[in-house]
């Protein structure tokens, strides 16, 4: 069935009968724009309108069909013609309608699986105690804060503190301050246990008149074993470790120490680390003694 072809017949009986696209539309109740889609090939007349638009154009539906006046000893020929032409552009409209359904069928359902894709990410964090990613649900979810990690560093900083003060070479009026960077924080929720790897700065300090003088102190690696007392649930350290002076040092590093915090630690004084500790005792000193 050629669109075309039927497109110029149209064109050409309706200018026969001396109708305009307006005229002939209002006859069958379409818009001159149905009218003029037809003639250009670019659609064709709905089924319930072909007779009556033949009608009006004084052709026959073979004659529509084939877009030509038929001789009356070609109807038979012709009329067989357009059957298997209808047949065949009914199946091509029935393969684009089915093509379109199944685009549309794939496509909701992609939308379908991608929102629950999202949503199964959403709820795995917030059981994680994650905040959400996605905000399409309608609503937002905010973890509780954990400040485990603060409790411990904590924790260590008044084990630290507390044997500081009490070693028996302090005189009245020495103060201990102390300043660590953390490298590595391993958990074994099991136990409740914590292993902490960490730089330790000390320092001893006691105020002479208005000045801050310096009692002794020592910066070195550690490792705090800290458990959590979940009873009172507070963390305290119940071991810590530091490699030994001397010839001692080496071996001990590669015991108590992955190579990765090892490599870390061996930067202290080229990353600022140091310089950062430092920092951080002068400034706890100050508050201290000038309070």
């Amino acid at each position: 069935m050629d669109q075309i072809k039927i497109g110029k017949f149209i064109a050409e009986t309706r200018k026969e009968r001396n109708m305009t696209q307006l005229d002939l539309a209002r006859k069958l109740g379409v818009t001159d724009r149905a009218v003029s889609k037809w003639e250009n090939g670019r659609g064709m007349p709905d089924i319930s309108l072909i007779k009556p638009l033949c009608d009006e154009l004084s052709v026959s539906v073979n004659e529509l069909f084939c877009g030509e006046r038929i001789r009356e000893e070609n109807i038979s020929q012709k009329a067989e013609e357009n059957i298997v032409n209808t047949l065949k552009y009914s199946k091509k409209k029935i393969k684009k309608v089915t093509v379109f359904f199944i685009s549309a069928i794939a496509t909701v359902m992609s939308v379908i699986i991608l929102i629950a894709t999202l949503f199964a990410v959403d709820i795995n964090r917030m059981r994680n105690n994650k905040p959400v990613l996605f905000s399409t649900w309608g609503f937002s979810y905010a973890p509780p804060i954990d400040l485990s990690e603060e409790e411990i560093q904590l924790a260590i900083k008044d084990y630290l503190v507390t044997h500081g003060d009490n070693e028996e070479k302090h005189q009245d009026g020495v103060k201990t301050f102390v300043a660590f960077r953390v490298y590595l924080l391993e958990e074994f929720e099991k136990d409740a246990l914590y292993n902490v790897y960490a730089w330790v700065l000390e320092e001893q300090c006691y105020l002479d008149g208005e000045n801050i003088e310096s009692y002794g102190g020592y910066s070195m690696p550690f490792k705090f074993t800290v458990k959590n007392n979940q009873d009172d649930n507070g963390f305290y350290v119940s071991d810590s470790r530091y490699p030994r002076d001397g010839s001692y040092y080496a071996e001990d590093m590669k015991n108590l120490f992955s190579r990765y915090v090892r490599n870390e630690m061996a930067n202290i004084h080229n990353d600022g680390t140091f310089e950062r500790l430092k920092i951080e005792i002068n400034e706890q000193t100050k508050l201290y003694f000038h309070k």
